[in-house]
């Protein structure tokens, strides 16, 4: 039996008006009642209905999109590529759809939703997106690794899979009620230092993204793979710092390698952003780029081919992986086999790379 909003009034021991002003938002509620009618939304799995044309249709018009960081450039392509599907003609579907099914064609209101690196946002939107009843919901980046997160955007995922939403993942590991798009960082990162290792490096820093992201883990773990496979292990030799995915970071972390051992010849960046951070500090250090030291980044923003020198790193084509997320989320597109496709990387050699001096 479908949860009323009479349960929901229950459950929180207010009445059905509170419950309904609380929901809507149009009205002062207290902070305490309005936390206690939220648990009892959330506890009772209660989904209000969405506009009123989404009733016939069991889905809206709308598509949720989960960014980090929409400043940052690399959801930005994303974002704006999936945006740019969910505007274009409908046509048919995959199935031979009239184009004006809730998911299988039409134009769509793309709404980004900004979480900003916060699992507890992440997870509201997902709640709000279930009540507004959305056609479908793309979440971009890498997810953040802790059990109970994990589980409960699996739960989140499944409910809204159960009530007509189409789940897109674009860049996240796969998970079950969601089409997957995975990107190649493990890969990825293993051909970029199997590049400096080939041009003889051996002293390599490392400057990771956050620790608790599967991106952070994957693109580290595909570079310590290409080290373990040259016969050098990770250690005191070969130093890893973490930090956010920003330049800032980059400046910082440049520092604290350099300050553990001065005679590196390369840094790995894991994006390109922290790349330009390390490329500051080492100029404000005296060390030229790539005579003294190498640095390589990745994801191939469009500002790398452009920097001085220009930045070695690893391209993933987040504009086409953007389209074709927003093209499974309307149904344009058939599913991947298993629900799982992987987004190749390729290497970009350019000139912020080259032989160590010693």
């Amino acid at each position: 039996m479908a949860v009323t909003l009479a349960d929901v009034a229950a459950r929180a021991r207010v009445s059905a008006a509170t419950v309904s002003r609380v929901l809507s938002g149009n009205y002062p509620v207290a902070e305490s009642t309005r936390a206690r009618v939220l648990r009892a939304v959330e506890d009772l799995e209660y989904v209000v209905n969405g506009p009123a044309s989404a009733l016939a249709a069991a889905t809206s018009d709308l598509v949720g999109v989960l960014v980090n960081d929409i400043a940052d450039p690399f959801f930005g392509i994303i974002a704006g590529a999936v945006q740019s599907e969910m505007g274009a003609p409908g046509g048919p579907g995959v199935n031979g759809g009239s184009g004006g099914e809730a998911v299988r064609g039409g134009e769509k209101l793309a709404v980004i939703c900004n979480t900003g690196g916060s699992p507890e946002r992440e997870l509201n939107y997902l709640t709000l997106l279930q009540r507004q009843r959305a056609a479908a919901v793309v979440l971009t980046g890498g997810a953040v690794e802790h059990p109970d997160h994990a589980a409960a955007v699996a739960a989140k995922a499944s409910r809204l899979a159960a009530s007509g939403t189409r789940v897109v993942l674009c860049g996240r590991p796969p998970i079950e009620d969601a089409i997957t798009l995975t990107f190649d960082n493990r890969g990825g990162a293993r051909r970029l230092t199997e590049h400096l290792l080939t041009l003889g490096h051996r002293r390599i820093g490392y400057v990771a993204g956050p620790a608790e992201r599967t991106t952070t883990r994957h693109r580290l773990e595909g570079h310590r793979e290409a080290l373990a496979a040259a016969g050098l292990t990770e250690g005191a030799e070969q130093p890893t710092v973490h930090g956010l995915y920003d330049r800032a970071s980059g400046y910082d972390a440049t520092l604290e390698l350099l300050r553990r051992d001065a005679g590196l010849t390369a840094i790995v960046a894991a994006n390109d952003t922290i790349a330009l951070g390390v490329c500051a500090a080492l100029r404000d250090q005296g060390l030229r780029i790539p005579e003294d030291v190498s640095v390589a980044g990745f994801d191939d923003l469009p500002f790398s081919a452009d920097a001085v020198p220009a930045l070695t790193t690893v391209r993933l084509p987040l504009h086409d992986a953007g389209v074709r997320a927003g093209r499974l989320a309307l149904g344009r597109e058939p599913q991947p086999p298993g629900g799982v496709a992987m987004v190749r990387a390729e290497l970009m050699a350019r000139a912020s790379t080259a032989p160590p001096r010693h």
